[in-house]
């Protein structure tokens, strides 16, 4: 019986337990972190032309017209590891010049307005193979980096020929200057660049941290890309219906038993399991899962916890696994101090990830 069956005070179902998400402790070696550096299962098929725009945003319009154009001008070789170099890099053959003006495209833009969707359709135009084009949060790549050490990161990624950073967010001063070294090493060996983020390069930072000292940091990063706004609405609201009202707790373990590969946990006891696997991991948590079923949705007390919340709600949204819960709304999980705080784009945008999730989620009760 699970530890959130035996909480509540239900008597276990006669089927197959499900599974918890806190009795794993996933295990990632580095090789995979970089393997898994394409677009999530979510955005496989995406293209531009799946992409819809708004008619009543042009900006939507344009920004497929140029992300199109801007795969198209990345054919060829690479700008500057296409020439094949010698042992410790003698004998090389001279490399051409890498292009003039900003090697990358910054997508700028609110909730749900399709950015990963374009971002994915960029991967997926880029004439190159696979192994020679880069997709992950900006999460994903701190953790790389983590995983595999600065200068070995900036070898496996150079004789790339694009790196797709989603959901740029720079959360401390020392993730400033990582990326933006790293980065501007990437655009030196003639790695083209494309982001996504909801706030322009420009800007990044504000808000989060005040230190005057990194402005410089930001700045420079800016100069590597063109901002591209793509104006809209939340598209996973667009004409739906609200996200359904919680379940009870019996509704959600009873679903729980009768979904094969769902899990089952209590929330607060999710939440201090969150603390204990780095979020490098949360992929590999949520591994052949087919729903996730929560008890006793509370919200969160402090920022920390609410951060790795976040990560674990990106992970379950780009595998598209369902979230059925009991307790209290989705909307009440951050408090109006976070949501009024530097991390409000995040907390905005796990809200809007776990709102749909929890709907898609809402047939395994009803079934």
């Amino acid at each position: 019986m699970s530890s959130s069956t035996a909480a509540s005070g239900i008597d276990p179902i006669p089927d197959a337990a499900p599974l918890s998400l806190c009795a794993r402790e996933p295990h990632v070696p580095a090789d995979r972190l970089v393997a898994e550096m394409v677009p999530p299962p979510r955005f496989d098929s995406v293209r531009f032309d799946s992409y819809i725009p708004d008619p009543n945003q042009p900006s939507q319009t344009e920004a497929v017209r140029v992300l199109a154009d801007f795969a198209a001008g990345l054919g060829g070789a690479h700008a500057v590891g296409g020439a094949k170099r010698g042992l410790f890099g003698f004998g090389r053959s001279r490399a051409p010049k890498t292009p003039a003006g900003p090697r990358g495209v910054y997508l700028d833009g609110g909730y749900g307005v399709g950015k990963t969707h374009l971002l994915a359709s960029l991967w997926h135009a880029t004439p190159a193979e696979p192994s020679l084009k880069a997709f992950g949060t900006f999460v994903e790549l701190t953790n790389l980096v983590g995983a595999l050490g600065f200068q070995k990161t900036v070898q496996t990624l150079s004789g790339h020929r694009l790196l797709c950073i989603d959901e740029f967010e720079l959360d401390d001063p020392g993730d400033t200057v990582l990326v933006s070294t790293l980065l501007g090493k990437l655009v030196g060996a003639g790695v083209a660049l494309a982001a996504t983020s909801n706030t322009l390069p420009g800007k990044l930072g504000e808000g989060r941290f005040a230190a005057a000292d990194f402005l410089r940091e930001i700045q420079g990063l800016s100069a590597h890309f063109r901002p591209l706004r793509i104006d809209g609405e939340d598209y996973r609201h667009r004409g739906l219906p609200e996200a359904p009202a919680p379940f009870t707790d019996e509704q959600v373990t009873k679903a729980a038993y009768a979904t094969g590969g769902a899990s089952l946990d209590d929330f607060p006891h999710l939440l201090d399991h969150l603390a204990r696997v780095h979020p490098s991991r949360y992929g590999a948590l949520t591994d052949d899962l087919e729903a996730v079923c929560l008890t006793d949705v509370q919200p969160v007390k402090d920022q920390s916890t609410a951060l790795r919340l976040v990560v674990l709600a990106d992970r379950l949204y780009d595998r598209e696994v369902p979230v059925l819960a009991s307790g209290m709304p989705f909307d009440t999980l951050f408090s109006e101090e976070m949501l009024n705080g530097g991390y409000r784009k995040k907390y905005f945008r796990a809200i809007s990830r776990l709102t749909a999730l929890a709907r898609d989620a809402k047939g395994l009760v009803e079934a």
